[in-house]
């Protein structure tokens, strides 16, 4: 059913794009370019999508994205901090009027008593200026995590922004 429901979520995020002529990029870590994916996974979604980013390392946000290594430093890549600043820098770099990022603990190790397995943020930045970030804790395995946040970028990007 999930698959079902990605493809759903991603045809009506691109035809929401075409009709209003808008480009989206993504920044992606944890979902390691499965937004992407699901995105250009439906024919003609070169009419909205140009191009994302798949930076997993703090070193890729930081020259891909231009996410500040203070902000890495100080809030660690899994923070609303470095999420926005990879949606801004997705945004700006891709040339596009929204842009959508991610960032979090698939597991099943790298988590924390602050931020256990499933901690996933996401960021959403648009050319009016407007960013959104918000924090999910997503439960299961590796590829359920990534699912979840998978879908749940692209269902946030068509009710806060499309």
């Amino acid at each position: 059913m999930s698959e079902k429901r990605l493809r759903e979520l991603s045809i009506a995020v691109g035809q929401r794009l075409k009709a209003d002529g808008r480009w989206i990029s993504c920044a992606e870590s944890c979902t390691g370019g499965g937004i992407a994916k699901a995105i250009t996974d439906i024919a003609g979604s070169s009419a909205y999508f140009d191009r994302g980013f798949v930076t997993y390392s703090n070193a890729a946000k930081h020259e891909l994205l231009g996410v500040a290594e203070a902000t890495l430093q100080a809030h660690g890549a899994v923070s609303e901090e470095v999420v926005r600043e990879m949606a801004q820098g997705a945004m700006h770099a891709a040339k596009a009027d929204l842009a959508l990022s991610v960032s979090g603990i698939a597991g099943p190790d790298g988590g924390s008593v602050e931020k256990p397995v499933g901690t996933v943020w996401f960021g959403f930045a648009e050319r009016s200026g407007r960013v959104l970030a918000r924090k999910m804790q997503f439960t299961g395995d590796r590829d359920a995590v990534r699912l979840q946040a998978t879908l749940y970028a692209l269902q946030t990007a068509l009710d806060e922004f499309l």
